[in-house]
């Protein structure tokens, strides 16, 4: 099992650049570089909510849980 970030395609749905993304949201290129690719081993609250604000959209957007094949 996983969970998958979609925060990319949220991005280009809303035509927002990780530059102008991260400034909305008061974080900095490079952390949300790590939680654009995936690479993220926890996202606060507080930075979700955040995104959800700059971006209009639901948190179920972002984050997709994924089964692996293995599991089922």
């Amino acid at each position: 099992m996983r969970i998958v970030v979609n925060l990319d395609v949220m991005m280009a749905k809303r035509k927002i650049s990780s530059g102008e993304l991260a400034k909305k949201i008061d974080l900095t290129p490079a952390n949300l570089s790590v939680l654009k690719m995936g690479r993220a081993k926890a996202v606060r609250f507080s930075t979700l909510c955040a995104l959800c604000e700059a971006l209009d959209c639901q948190p179920g957007d972002i984050l997709e849980f994924r089964k692996d094949e293995e599991d089922e």
